[in-house]
């Protein structure tokens, strides 16, 4: 029988799902890749893969969608990286530039620049080769990732997206959760929901094994994945991913 594809972010936050997924043995049982969260995006709606840890604005451009298990990539309060950032004070910024590797983040920049800041911006897509430094007077940036970790003490002016929509709205968000192309078998989704249970209960040992992995490391990467990540997809986290999508159908 062939294996199930699986695409998964790279970034800390999805550090307890890979080490579930290894721990548990279920990479043996699928084919599992790491990418940008857009490349997750990509490839599950292309069909390149069979299930992904996709950004949660790519779920209505799939034909077929199906959320599987009970975890996500959320947060309740400041998640810290997903970031927009800028030198000069917000108020007068006019032009934003997005990061490259999100959907989901750059979405929710737009939805709370429309409905809650009530401010028109310029809004310019970017690429690998952008140098996210580079930015002019009254511009800002949006960052997602790691990266936010190393850049977020070069700007004087920074607003934490996931903590801002909590502000407006009262509700956690949810930047991306595990979604399949096609029905998967309840066997399947069982063993795989238990793997990803392995990660998130033993965050201390997550911390121990990918420690030295990354930008972020040691005690922050601990705190980071306790006090910043969210990974439960409860009913909260459900009813704040079916408004971000209302709002985005308006958008």
């Amino acid at each position: 029988m062939e294996k199930i594809r699986i695409s998964a972010v790279r970034y800390a936050n999805t550090y307890p799902f890979i080490y579930g997924l290894t721990e548990s043995g279920f990479d043996k049982k699928a084919v599992i890749e790491t990418d940008h969260p857009s490349a997750c995006a990509a490839k599950l709606i292309s069909g390149r893969v069979d299930l992904g840890l996709i950004p949660v604005a790519a779920i209505p451009i799939l034909k077929e969608a199906y959320i599987t298990g009970d975890y996500c990539i959320g947060a309740d309060g400041k998640v810290r990286t997903v970031q927009i950032m800028s030198n000069s004070q917000f108020d007068v910024v006019n032009a934003v530039f997005l990061d490259y590797r999100s959907m989901t983040s750059v979405r929710l920049v737009k939805v709370i620049a429309g409905k809650f800041w009530k401010k028109d911006l310029a809004w310019f897509d970017t690429s690998e080769q952008f140098n996210f430094k580079s930015i002019g007077k009254n511009e800002a940036v949006v960052l997602i990732g790691d990266q936010c970790f190393e850049y977020e003490n070069q700007f004087k002016y920074r607003i934490d997206l996931a903590e801002e929509w909590k502000r407006y709205t009262g509700l956690p968000f949810v930047f991306a959760c595990w979604v399949a192309n096609k029905p998967l078998s309840d066997e399947f989704i069982s063993a795989f929901n238990n793997a990803l249970s392995l990660g998130v209960n033993n965050i201390d040992k997550v911390s121990e094994r990918f420690s030295d992995s990354g930008t972020i490391t040691g005690k922050e990467l601990t705190e980071y994945l306790t006090q910043n990540i969210d990974y439960s997809l409860d009913i909260r986290k459900r009813e704040a991913m079916n408004l971000f999508l209302e709002y985005l159908r308006k958008l």
